[in-house]
């Protein structure tokens, strides 16, 4: 049943308009960090939680140096030994969910960890240290502060009895799609029915 999605991304849609339009299209960092950290009920290393209760669209968060570290990683300049770029593409009851630049790149000093994004067009970057290093979708969802789990992709939940469809390169992935190891060239496809 996919009615209750668009009810849910719609009535989310009108909110997000209703709220730019009287915080006059700014945002308050201190009210928005303090928000994101009493929406979420699990918790992660560093003190940082997924966003397990809004909607999308969701955008980069400011915790940066945080989120990177409770995905595992380090901020530094762009490694260099080996450099690659799956896509991301999301789908929730049948509308794209965009994956937005600057996920995992620090904007006060331009640091990134290896896994990252630039584009608002679902590239992720691979930028490692080390040649064989292993990187997963969840670390991509971990410092974008978005839940991934196999039943939710933020507050998107699917119905009893469903799972989110993952695929890789057109090929079924069953299983947690946060552990979805990330490889040159890949095709990563998140669909909640």
């Amino acid at each position: 049943m996919q009615t209750p999605h668009r009810a849910q991304l719609a009535a989310a849609a009108v909110t997000a308009t209703l709220t730019l339009t009287a915080a006059g299209c700014g945002t308050d960092p201190a009210t928005t960090d303090a928000t994101s950290e009493t929406r979420s009920s699990s918790s992660s290393s560093a003190g940082v939680v997924p966003d397990d209760t809004s909607l999308p669209p969701w955008p980069a968060p400011g915790d940066v140096p945080a989120r990177v570290a409770a995905a595992g990683l380090d901020l530094g300049p762009m490694g260099t030994a080996e450099h690659y770029h799956p896509t991301l593409a999301i789908s929730i009851d049948g509308q794209p969910v965009p994956v937005p630049p600057n996920i995992g790149v620090d904007p006060d000093t331009g640091a990134m960890s290896a896994v990252h994004t630039h584009e608002g067009d679902g590239t992720i970057h691979i930028e490692a240290h080390t040649v064989g290093e292993k990187f997963t979708l969840g670390q991509l969802f971990t410092q974008w502060g978005v839940a991934l789990t196999p039943t939710q992709i933020g507050g998107a939940k699917t119905n009893a009895g469903e799972e989110v469809r993952v695929t890789s390169n057109g090929a079924p992935v069953p299983g947690d799609p946060a552990e979805l190891a990330l490889e040159p060239d890949q095709q990563i496809e998140l669909t909640l029915p």
